[in-house]
C-alpha cells in the first residue's frame, strides 16, 4: 500500500510546473489585473486568453517583419507595424473574447493562431457537431451556447459548420474496404423526409467486421420508396463490392424477402443468417406479455440446439404447444427457416458471436435517438448528414473498439480454421 502511495506521490511530483512557469502566470495575473480585469475565475480566465493570444500574434508579426516592436533595425525597411485593430472570437472555455489583432502597412501579414475571417478558437466547430449528432436542432444548438458560454453563434453558422462534414462524409462514403469481413450486419431504418410532403424514407447501413475483429460502419445509403427492398440491398452490396470488398463470410440480416437472392448475385459463397435477435424480439409480438416467460424457455432449444436436426425438433415441439392457439408465431419461424439454421453447423465460437452479437442494434439506437429528437428532415442529403454526423461521434475513446476486437477473437479464430481457403494470405502449411 506504501509503494502504491509513493507511485502516486511521484507522478504528482512529475507533473508540478517550473518555477517559470508560475513566474509567467504571475505576470499574466499582473497584466489581466493592470487591465482592470475581473479576479473571479470566467474573468481572469477571458482576460488571460486574451494576454496569450495577443503575445503570440505580436511575436508572429515580429516574425513576419524580422524585427521586434520598437527595434531601431527596423527603420526605413519597408514595411513596418500599423497599429491593431479589434475582433472578437468564441473560445470552447471563456466564450467571446475581444483581442487586438496587429497590422503591418503593406497588408502581407497573415496570422496563423487567429486566422483571418476566423471567428471561432480551440473545439467550437467540434461542441458543435457533437451537439448536432446528438440530434439538436440548430436553434437549439445556439441557445446551448447563449446560456452556458454567454455567447451569440446565429443558426446561419451553426448550419455552416456542419456543412464543413459533407466534403468528409463523400469522401468516407466512397472509401476504399477491405477485400475481405468475416461478418457483415446491415439493416434499415425509416426516416421522414420532406419531399414535398413529409413521407417515411428508408436509410440502410451495414457494418463489417474484419479478419482482425476491427467493427466499421461500412456505409450508409439513401433508399427509395416507403420501405426496405431487397432490390435495393443489390445495389448497396453491389457498391460495397465497387469499393473492394470481395468475399464476406456470413451476412446477418433481418429475413427480408429476397434478400438470400441478392447477396447471392454478388458474393456467391456468402452465408445469409437470419439475425437471432429480430427473430426472438419478433416472436414475441405474437404473444400476450404474460406468456413470454414461459415462450422465451421454450425458444430456447431451438436457437441453442446441438444441429439443425435437434432445431427442428424443438420447433416441431414448440408448435405442438403453441401453434393452435398462435399459428402466426409458428409461421414466423418457418418462414425464416432456411435462413435461421446456417449458423448451426459451425463451432460455438462463430456461433455466439453471429446470435449473441447485433452489432447494428446499438447503432440503429444512436440513430433513432438524433432522429427522434429531429422529427422529420428538409431534404435527403440533410437526414444523411445528420445519420453521418451520428456515425463519426461514435467511440471517441476507442475503448468500445478494443472490447469488441477482444470479444470476437476466440470466433476469429474459429473462422480461421473454417474458412482457410478462403482468407488471403494464410499460411495453410
Amino acid at each position: 500500500m506504501t509503494e502504491t502511495l509513493d507511485a502516486v506521490n511521484t507522478a504528482v511530483e512529475e507533473v508540478l510546473p517550473t518555477d517559470e512557469e508560475l513566474e509567467l502566470a504571475r505576470d499574466l495575473v499582473r497584466q489581466a489585473r493592470e487591465q482592470g480585469a475581473s479576479m473571479s475565475a470566467p474573468g481572469l480566465m477571458r482576460a488571460l486568453t486574451r494576454s496569450v493570444l495577443e503575445t503570440a500574434l505580436d511575436e508572429e508579426l515580429a516574425e513576419h517583419l524580422g524585427y521586434d516592436k520598437h527595434d531601431p533595425a527596423g527603420y526605413n525597411t519597408g514595411n513596418s507595424r500599423n497599429g491593431t485593430r479589434p475582433k472578437t472570437v468564441l473560445t470552447d472555455a471563456v466564450g467571446p473574447v475581444t483581442i487586438q489583432v496587429p497590422r503591418d502597412r503593406e497588408g502581407t501579414f497573415s496570422p496563423v493562431i487567429v486566422r483571418k475571417h476566423q471567428r471561432r478558437l480551440g473545439q467550437v466547430d467540434e461542441i458543435v457537431l457533437s451537439l448536432t449528432a446528438r440530434g439538436l436542432t440548430t436553434g437549439e444548438v445556439s441557445a446551448h451556447f447563449a446560456e452556458i458560454y454567454g455567447a451569440s453563434v446565429s443558426k446561419d453558422t451553426i448550419s455552416r459548420i456542419t456543412e464543413k462534414v459533407t466534403e468528409e462524409m463523400q469522401a468516407w462514403l466512397t472509401r476504399p474496404l477491405e477485400s475481405v469481413y468475416a461478418a457483415v450486419f446491415i439493416d434499415a431504418l425509416v426516416v421522414k423526409v420532406r419531399d414535398g410532403q413529409v413521407a417515411n424514407r428508408p436509410f440502410y447501413a451495414a457494418i463489417g467486421v474484419d479478419l482482425e475483429g476491427r467493427k466499421d460502419v461500412l456505409g450508409l445509403w439513401a433508399g427509395d420508396g416507403g420501405g426496405e427492398s431487397s432490390k435495393f440491398w443489390l445495389s448497396v452490396l453491389t457498391d460495397l463490392k465497387q469499393r473492394g470488398v470481395k468475399d464476406v463470410f456470413f451476412l446477418v440480416c433481418d429475413g427480408l424477402k429476397g434478400l438470400p437472392a441478392s447477396v447471392a448475385n454478388v458474393w456467391p459463397e456468402t452465408i445469409v443468417q437470419t439475425c437471432i435477435v429480430h427473430l426472438l424480439r419478433n416472436s414475441f409480438k405474437y404473444v400476450p406479455r404474460q406468456h413470454w416467460g414461459r415462450l422465451r424457455e421454450d425458444l430456447r432449444p431451438i436457437y441453442q440446439a446441438v444441429n439443425a436436426q435437434a432445431a427442428a425438433a424443438a420447433l416441431d415441439q414448440l408448435e405442438q404447444d403453441w401453434g393452435e392457439k398462435y399459428p402466426t408465431l409458428i409461421g414466423l419461424w418457418r418462414g425464416a427457416w432456411e435462413e435461421f439454421i446456417p449458423f448451426l453447423d459451425y463451432d460455438t465460437e462463430i456461433r455466439t458471436v453471429l446470435c449473441s452479437t447485433n452489432a447494428i442494434e446499438s447503432l440503429n439506437a444512436r440513430y433513432r435517438r438524433a432522429i427522434k429528437a429531429r422529427g422529420h428532415f428538409p431534404t435527403e442529403a440533410a437526414a444523411l448528414k445528420c445519420l453521418y454526423q451520428v456515425t463519426r461521434s461514435l467511440d471517441p475513446t476507442g475503448r468500445g473498439q478494443q472490447r469488441w476486437t477482444v470479444r470476437w477473437m476466440p470466433a476469429l479464430n474459429a473462422f480461421a480454421i473454417t474458412f482457410a481457403n478462403r482468407i488471403p494470405g494464410l499460411n495453410r502449411d
